[in-house]
């Protein structure tokens, strides 16, 4: 039996694929040459550091666990090995992830989710409930302790989408308001402090990278929890049409992000350090459009975008 879609993880999705692009734009018109990540180039992108800079992918690295174990309880329901097909589509990643880095943009993300998934998502597969319960926030607290470590920050929080999953609380996402909105009250409360301090801090500051990202892992929370709260509301609508396409092919749209981004750098000229937020905030609008408008269109006839449905092939090619 198909799983029904959860309009809200599409809806989160493609809200933080949107703000993914906002913060890879400038790296990306580099032409790869990456930026020191987390200082502002000009001073009045100060406000990406607030709300931008390792806000989003905390949330794509926790809807990449979420669906990892959505997709295992699948493929033990029509398979007799399923862990073989989580393992293939890890690897169809990371061949997707390498190609991005060498070809297009060093900065990709996809390689180093697959090489995660390979090393400690699919190995959890194996342990109880609670034994993934407590090491997702140990290795989120050991990141911290590391200076937002990317790796151990990563596999803590696909760990913890994995809990979530496992837990029910993936299934019963929408059917709750005041979770949601206690805990984003509790997020911003906690998250409020932590800004004020990464705004006395420089980026030189030993402490600055530290304070990033407990900032990122609390206003990603904010965020996540408004979208929840706010799909409660009658702008429902508005949001799924907003955000659950580019959501639901957010392979496709990460991917092609770069090419237009570099594209637009390509035409636009000029440093890319040169760049405005207003430039920044343009560019990444105009991909998004054109990435919104085929993402509506393509799925009027489709279920899948098209590198979703090659990546799903492969998954389940010879699948028995």
């Amino acid at each position: 039996m198909k799983r029904e879609r959860i309009v809200a993880l599409d809806v989160v999705r493609g809200f933080a694929l949107c703000g993914i692009l906002l913060a890879n734009v400038k790296p990306i018109a580099h032409l790869g040459d990456l930026m020191s990540p987390g200082e502002p180039a000009t001073p009045d992108d100060a406000w990406m550091g607030l709300l931008v800079e390792q806000r989003f992918f905390p949330i794509f690295s926790l809807l990449f666990g979420v669906g990892f174990s959505l997709l295992l309880e699948s493929a033990t329901a029509r398979v007799a090995r399923p862990r073989l097909v989580l393992a293939r589509r890890l690897l169809v990643l990371l061949a997707a992830g390498l190609a991005h880095f060498f070809l297009l943009w060093p900065g990709d993300i996809l390689s180093t989710y697959a090489v995660v998934g390979l090393l400690v998502l699919l190995p959890s597969t194996w342990l109880p409930r609670p034994a993934v319960a407590v090491l997702a926030p140990a290795l989120v607290t050991a990141s911290l302790i590391l200076g937002g470590e990317r790796f151990l920050l990563v596999a803590g929080l696909f760990l913890l989408g994995s809990t979530l999953t496992r837990y029910g609380v993936t299934a019963r996402i929408e059917r709750s308001v005041r979770a949601p909105a206690v805990l984003g009250l509790t997020f911003a409360a906690l998250a409020a402090p932590v800004l004020w301090w990464q705004t006395r801090l420089g980026g030189g500051d030993p402490g600055f990278s530290r304070v990033l990202a407990l900032g990122g892992l609390l206003v990603a929370g904010v965020y996540v929890c408004a979208l929840l709260v706010l799909l409660a509301t009658p702008l429902r609508p508005v949001l799924a049409a907003l955000f659950a396409p580019l959501g639901r092919m957010a392979l496709t749209n990460y991917l092609t992000a770069t090419v237009l981004v570099l594209l637009i750098a390509r035409v636009g000229g000029g440093p890319a350090d040169a760049w405005s937020s207003a430039r920044v905030a343009l560019t990444s609008a105009a991909v998004l459009a054109v990435q919104w408008l085929w993402s509506t269109l393509w799925l009027r006839r489709r279920p899948y975008g098209p590198l979703e449905w090659l990546w799903r092939r492969a998954t389940w090619a010879g699948a028995r």
